[in-house]
């Protein structure tokens, strides 16, 4: 079978492998306060620009989605999201369970504006009854989006910009960062990304790590007592030397990017492919994660052939779309094949 269901159906990069070998036997404070830890928390703030911030590695993007949120939301907010946003749909209602609601927003392509948060606020305290309505208290956002799609640098500021007017903070999920950064339509760096919000994290599991993802807390007033925090959710891994190992491998020589890149190329290979056969999107292909619209017959007869991916919606009675994602270690030769049958 030939997989195109996701960026996490492979293990990790090889020099992960090799460090958790080489360091098995070695003794270390648990917790995430071992020596490779600080290493990696090291090398990160020096690629993002920002020695003064926090960094803290959680196994999982859910774990890390609730923990960050529900760490700075009180108990009558809720956070200000995309309908299509992962803490809203993908997540089993993770975050309802920590007692906080997702304040969903409409969106085309996954993307939220700066208008429509700034009129759900004023819309909120505007309301006769808001003191009987969960308050805005946080906006989420993930880059790239659930639909493979980005944030322009110009709409991230514009955001952040509103945040800022009313005191709530920016978070963006980054389990898909590196895959964002080194598209070829991105305008923003690693070093935009940390200082257009207040938190942020960058995502180890579907980018090159077997597990794990680094939150970023730029902004001073989120720091305190995080740990507490990671601990209360089940989130502070005894062994948390396996956690800071694989960050620090994936920012050394630039691996993570690197690594990224190499997604990236396939899938503009394969975005290339479908449009010679004339295929159609259901979002613009700018990332690894491709929406094509595929004839329903083609879909069961890929299926059939071995090919695995997920359906996205159909668009009529003859056609769906579908998500095709390529990974850090997607070999060439499966677009090769997954062209060839299509």
């Amino acid at each position: 079978m030939i997989r195109f269901d996701s960026d996490y159906t492979e293990g990790c990069i090889p020099e992960i492998l090799e460090a958790l070998s080489r360091t098995n036997c070695e003794q270390t404070t648990g917790y995430g306060e071992d020596p490779h830890s600080a290493h990696a928390r090291t090398l990160i703030k020096e690629a993002i620009g920002q020695p003064d911030a926090d960094v803290h590695f959680l196994v999982g993007g859910t774990q890390a989605n609730t923990t960050v949120i529900a760490s700075v939301l009180r108990p009558h907010q809720g956070a200000l999201c995309a309908e299509t946003g992962h803490i809203n749909c993908h997540e089993t209602g993770a975050l309802e369970a920590t007692g906080h609601k997702c304040l969903a927003l409409p969106t085309d392509d996954g993307t939220i504006s700066a208008a429509q948060v700034e009129a759900a606020i004023v819309s909120h305290y505007n309301d006769e009854s808001f003191e009987h309505i969960v308050q805005p208290g946080l906006v989420y956002i993930s880059y790239p989006t659930e639909s493979g799609t980005l944030y322009s640098r110009k709409q991230l500021q514009d955001l952040y910009a509103v945040t800022q007017k009313y005191d709530i903070p920016l978070f963006i999920d980054g389990a898909r960062l590196g895959y964002g950064l080194c598209s070829p339509y991105s305008d923003l760096t690693m070093q935009d990304i940390a200082s257009l919000c207040d938190i942020f994290y960058i995502g180890g599991t579907k980018v090159g790590a077997l597990f794990g993802e680094a939150v970023v807390i730029t902004n001073p007033k989120y720091k305190k007592d995080f740990r507490y925090h990671i601990k209360q959710r089940g989130g502070m891994l005894a062994k948390g030397r396996m956690l800071g190992i694989q960050f620090e491998e994936l920012f050394t020589d630039n691996r993570y990017m690197t690594i990224s890149r190499h997604a990236i190329a396939m899938a503009q290979k394969l975005t290339k492919g479908l449009q010679e056969r004339g295929y159609a999107f259901r979002f613009e292909a700018v990332t690894n994660q491709i929406f094509p619209i595929l004839p329903n017959t083609k879909i069961s007869a890929l299926r059939e052939d071995g090919f695995s991916f997920h359906t996205w919606g159909a668009v009529d009675e003859d056609h769906t779309a579908v998500r095709f994602v390529t990974s850090f270690m997607t070999p060439e030769e499966n677009i090769d094949a997954l062209l060839a049958k299509l």
